[in-house]
């Protein structure tokens, strides 16, 4: 029955018409008055879209530091701070706004990251009252700058093996920061070749000749805009992207700053020199320190889906305007987007877009009610660590896949610098690697679900993970998800039972789940049979984990896709009838069993997908392509990417 947005096509299907501005404040949410007020910014200082091509790397450094200041003053960016400090008191807001600010110049949304997510979440985070009387002000403001020091040239994922030193030294009462060698400098600091003022340092803290583990200490940097003593500053030069970013590579030759620069909340060193902390098991308190920090992936991963917004709506747009081939002599050229080809590469790209949209809309509520107190206990944490790093790593590849796509889908247009293509693929392609690398992370989704995040996990050290995962867990997930049991779930689940390979019910939402849903439980059953396998042959745990990554990462892969998937159907089925709605139930089908078409031979080798039935899901996804295309420039405008910063006059018009 047609909607009241709705057209009836000569073949009878309902053609749905989306209502953009409705389907804008969907997208929006709670937070449109804060997206707003970022595309307002971004507007105002859209001419940094061009100097960047213009300008040299100091000018351009000095025009972005410009515009972060700027933007700090109508408090866009303060906004996870609390209310007595200057900030706006709302963790989601501060999301929102950060996943805005990637429709712009990239290196103006990493250095903002990078002031006010890295250097300012991490004193306000990790630290007390003290230093957030002493500096969230001014770092608010933007009268201080600053860096986060953690990264170092030898260990960038492996937190817990940094060099540098912080030895206590209860005579001054003074920490003495040192970095022992190369290996150990701190590099790629954003902030540190150029502005900043204080960095937020990592270290291995050592009282009385004890190792505590790694602990963050506030330390000046620069004093006067000099170098501090002891300080050594390099700038790690230009970059593949970000230039206007200006990171650099930090020494510390017996940097000595007082016994209050430590970052107490979970650990104090009295000025006799005892150490003291609420939280006994140094490795669990580790990953507390560690879990705080979380709002940087969060933000990442938005920031991720956001830029391939921006790649899509020109990629679209141009496809919608742009000629090429007449059918016969005497017809008009046809538009790209009514190529069956060129809908395949761009639509499925949309659709999945939306998804990871909606997939952040619920990673970004848990980082609220967790980080507002309305749910914060430890399994909560865990389960937010969890779906963070996972929808990062989906998020930021998508990222990285959609730019290209879109590219190569404007032809010799989309390598102009002027359409945005060169400054989108160069500055994004990090966001793959920073905020935790994506295969690392996604070995941290499965090691949750193998150990069901249960809370022996999080006290023990890398080996005596790899241990407990490859032992005692083993046990619980092959008896978790057996054979029979994964084969009565399916029974349940699905619409006719064992009967597959039927073409009704590819577009019923519970059979796309169902599907999703095996093939995680399988995976999870699959990595856990290969870890006893080893663990009964007696070999090293370290080498039968190493031996069965590519299923792990698999596992995690699936297991976050379902979690994108649930996150899509919950919100279709939660709008109201009409237009949008219906669109968005084409997009939710056509991500669905795109994505089952692409791992088609898993499907298949695993009993759940004929010959047939592939065929037919195949024939569905080049139909619901069809059935997108006349709703695929609404789609892309409905995102708010504004026109000023599309900055592609050759392709959208």
């Amino acid at each position: 029955m047609a909607t009241d947005n709705a057209t009836t096509t000569e073949s009878g299907y309902v053609q749905p018409e989306i209502d953009v501005r409705a389907l804008a404040e969907v997208l929006d949410g709670e937070y449109a008055g804060i997206r707003d007020l970022v595309r307002t910014n971004l507007v105002t200082h859209s001419s940094v879209l061009q100097e960047a091509d213009e300008l040299d790397i100091d000018a351009f450094r000095e025009r972005v530091r410009e515009i972060v200041v700027a933007m700090a003053a109508t408090g866009q960016t303060g906004m996870g701070f609390p209310a007595e400090y200057g900030g706006g008191g709302d963790v989601g807001a501060s999301i929102a706004a950060f996943e805005t600010l990637a429709f712009g110049d990239l290196s103006v949304l990493v250095k903002t990251g990078v002031q006010f997510g890295l250097f300012g979440g991490a004193i306000l985070h990790l630290g007390t009252e003290r230093h957030h009387d002493a500096h969230l002000p001014d770092l608010i403001s933007g009268r201080l700058m600053g860096c986060f020091a953690m990264t170092e040239t030898g260990h960038g994922s492996n937190v817990q093996a940094l060099g540098t030193v912080a030895r206590y030294d209860a005579d001054t009462r003074e920490f003495v920061l040192t970095t022992p060698d190369d290996a150990a400098r701190k590099d790629y600091i954003g902030n540190a070749a150029r502005h900043a003022e204080l960095a937020v340092v990592f270290a291995q803290l050592e009282v009385d000749g004890t190792s505590r583990g790694v602990h963050a200490f506030v330390v000046p940097v620069r004093i006067g805009g000099e170098t501090a003593p002891g300080v050594r500053i390099e700038d790690d030069g230009r970059k593949m992207g970000l230039n206007g970013v200006d990171n650099g590579r930090i020494r510390f030759d017996g940097v000595r700053v007082p016994r209050e620069a430590l970052l107490n909340r979970f650990a104090d060193v009295t000025p006799e020199g005892v150490y003291t902390s609420p939280i006994d098991n140094p490795d669990r308190r580790f990953f507390t320190m560690l879990g705080t920090l979380v709002q940087g992936r969060v933000s990442v991963g938005g920031a991720g889906v956001n830029v391939a917004k921006v790649a899509l709506a020109i990629a679209v747009k141009y496809a919608v305007r742009r000629r090429q081939f007449a059918a016969t002599p005497d017809t008009e050229e046809r538009l790209l987007l009514d190529y069956g080809l060129h809908q395949r590469r761009l639509l499925p790209l949309v659709a999945r877009t939306y998804a990871l949209h909606f997939a952040q809309d619920v990673v970004r509520a848990q980082l609220h009610e967790v980080f507002s107190g309305a749910d914060d206990d430890p399994r909560a944490r865990r389960r937010l660590e969890s779906r963070a790093a996972g929808t990062k790593a989906l998020g930021t590849w998508h990222a990285t896949r959609t730019v290209q796509e879109c590219r190569e889908a404007c032809g010799g247009a989309g390598y102009l610098a002027v359409n945005r293509f060169a400054a989108l693929k160069a500055d994004s392609d990090v966001f793959t690697t920073f905020e935790g690398d994506n295969h690392v992370l996604l070995q941290l989704v499965a090691k949750g679900l193998l150990t069901d995040h249960a809370s022996e996990f999080e006290d023990l050290d890398q080996l005596g993970m790899v241990r407990y995962v490859t032992g005692l867990a083993v046990e619980a997930v092959m008896e978790r998800t057996s054979a029979h049991k994964l084969l009565e779930r399916v029974r349940d689940l699905l619409p006719g039972g064992d009967e597959w390979d039927r073409e009704a019910g590819l577009l019923d939402p519970e059979y796309q789940l169902a599907m999703f849903r095996y093939r995680e439980e399988h995976m999870l059953a699959g990595v856990a049979r290969r870890l006893k396998h080893g663990i009964d042959r007696k070999q090293d745990p370290g080498a039968v984990f190493s031996q069965v990554q590519d299923h792990v990462i698999a596992l995690a892969h699936a297991h976050v896709e379902r979690l994108v998937l649930e996150a899509f159907v919950e919100k279709v089925r939660a709008l109201p009838e009409g237009g949008d709605k219906d669109a968005l139930a084409l997009l939710c089908d056509l991500f669905a069993l795109s994505t089952v078409e692409a791992d088609r031979a898993w499907f298949m080798e695993h009993g759940r997908l004929t010959v047939q039935r592939s065929k037919a899901i195949t024939r569905e996804v080049n139909d619901l392509c069809r059935k997108v295309r006349p709703l695929a420039e609404d789609l892309v405008d409905a995102w708010g990417v504004p026109p000023e910063l599309l900055r592609a006059p050759d392709l959208v018009g």
